[in-house]
């Protein structure tokens, strides 16, 4: 059964009520505090670990929108809802492409709710507010300070993301909330250049909610969205300059199967150059679903070297989550 944190958002960075055109206190009634559990021998266990705590926003009929990577091949899950009450739950959907995961909470009892509302046009220089389960006090005052592509080195790729500022200490499956009142972003990153170019400012990276819309329906009948699984190498690339290099390898993934190695330069994909992330991952999608032959041409101690990997399908290494 999962605890509250101690933590707190200090009262002049919390949302002022005045400031605000919606009611502050019945949108937060909606956020839930997650707590998960892994198995030990989980896919996933070596890199987010066994024991997970964030957040979630309740959409409806029990269902807890989050970000995915709290949830992904859980054996438990609880939540603490906004009166104080722990309520089972288990994961009802997943999507690697966008990140979003989705908990159903084992409950009769109706639950407050957040609406959708439009991520499209929250632009920079919007105030929002952070919400994390809690309450006030576990709600931050922000600014959207950046839109733009966001690229993750474990093959994840997000158009238009929405970044935030100042950091959240608690920014997992928080939900961002925009000017009228409706939810318009899962929390899921801490990021250290949350503004375009390289001056550091600590803040969040947000899933824009009109990512969720259009597979929603998908995640609650079918647990993922119904259509082959994107192509998935199981690397872990790094920009180093103008190179790719290959920092990391997925046990058993197609890569570490194909021999690739950490420190090989990726320098072609189909015949293609690739000299940074997104066009690497967008090349990889592009060449077909889950499955498909992946040319690729590498650099190692000086040398070309030429290889093909089949791709596969990432959640076939994951396990199923388990209902309570």
């Amino acid at each position: 059964m999962p605890e509250q944190k101690d933590w707190e958002i200090p009262a002049a960075a919390q949302p002022k009520r005045d400031e605000l055109s919606f009611d502050l206190e019945s949108v937060l009634r909606a956020a839930v505090t997650l707590r998960v559990t892994a198995p030990e021998d989980a896919f996933t266990a070596p890199m987010l670990g066994t024991e997970r705590a964030g957040n979630g926003m309740l959409i409806g009929d029990g269902l807890v929108l989050t970000i995915g990577y709290l949830v992904t091949e859980a054996d438990s899950v609880w939540a603490l809802t906004s009166d104080g009450r722990a309520v089972q739950g288990h994961v009802a959907g997943y999507d690697h492409e966008t990140g979003f995961g989705l908990v159903q909470l084992l409950t009769r009892d109706k639950l407050p709710s957040v609406e959708f509302g439009n991520s499209g046009p929250v632009d920079v220089g919007e105030p929002i507010v952070f919400a994390a389960g809690g309450g006030k006090r576990h709600a931050l005052a922000a600014q959207v300070v950046s839109r733009r592509r966001f690229v993750g080195s474990w093959e994840y790729v997000i158009d238009d993301a929405i970044f935030t500022a100042p950091a959240h200490p608690s920014w997992g499956g928080s939900g961002l909330i925009g000017k009228f009142g409706q939810l318009v972003g899962i929390g899921s990153l801490y990021v250290q250049q949350a503004k375009d170019g390289f001056a550091a400012l600590e803040g969040n990276m947000a899933v824009p909610i009109d990512l969720v819309k259009p597979i929603l329906p998908d995640l609650i009948r079918y647990g993922r969205v119904n259509k082959p699984a994107r192509a998935w190498l199981g690397l872990y690339a790094a920009q180093a300059g103008a190179q790719l290099v290959v920092a990391g390898l997925a046990p058993r993934g197609p890569a570490a199967r194909g021999d690739i190695r950490v420190g090989d330069e990726l320098v072609e994909v189909a015949g293609e150059p690739v000299e940074e992330l997104g066009t690497l991952f967008r090349k990889v999608w592009s060449l077909g679903p889950a499955g498909s032959d992946v040319p690729m041409t590498l650099k190692r101690d000086g040398k070309t070297i030429r290889l093909t990997l089949k791709s596969a399908d990432r959640q076939r290494f994951m396990k199923s989550p388990r209902l309570q």
